[in-house]
């Protein structure tokens, strides 16, 4: 029994804090941003199932290989389901095992990049340029010539497949 709770101790503090790192950015905290979609929360509830609202208006994130992106390699653009701008190409997303859709970089002016210091640590958050929408993290331990990796919740984004 003692080797499971130490077992689930070493996955939580892999999934959580080995694996955070700072990815720099010039994006002052106390900056206040201005985004182009402007709801009322009782909008965004109308139009966002409670979990998209959770992750993209609160912050949240979905358990680990929990999402419907996670393996999801079809050739197309994953849009903020918040408000449907273009976030990234399915070109840029890679295996990374982490348990997230996984990125190596985002259309360029689609993402803000804001310094998170909760749960303990920094890291960067990634938030939807249009919409505020919070899509998950960027760390500095990609295995592409970029070095990134955009760690993004599934329930924060669409697919759109290029066949449409």
């Amino acid at each position: 029994m003692k080797k499971f709770i130490v077992l689930g101790i070493i996955f939580f503090m892999n999934t959580f804090f080995i694996n955070c790192q700072t990815f720099n950015t010039n994006q002052n905290n106390n900056e206040k941003i201005e985004f182009k979609v402007k709801k009322s929360e009782k909008e965004w509830k109308e139009q966002l199932t409670p979990q998209e609202f959770d992750i993209l208006r609160n912050k949240g994130t979905e358990r680990p290989y929990t999402g419907a992106y996670n393996m999801h390699f079809e050739k197309g653009i994953y849009e903020c389901k918040g408000c449907g701008q273009a976030l990234f190409k399915s070109d840029n997303k890679f295996v990374s095992d982490c348990g997230w859709p996984s990125y190596e970089s985002a259309i360029p002016g689609a993402i803000v990049y804001k310094e998170d210091r909760s749960l303990g640590m920094v890291r960067t958050e990634i938030i939807c340029s249009n919409c505020g929408g919070h899509q998950g993290h960027v760390f500095d331990d990609g295995p592409t010539e970029t070095g990134k990796r955009y760690c993004v919740n599934s329930a924060s984004i669409n697919f759109i497949n290029n066949k449409k």
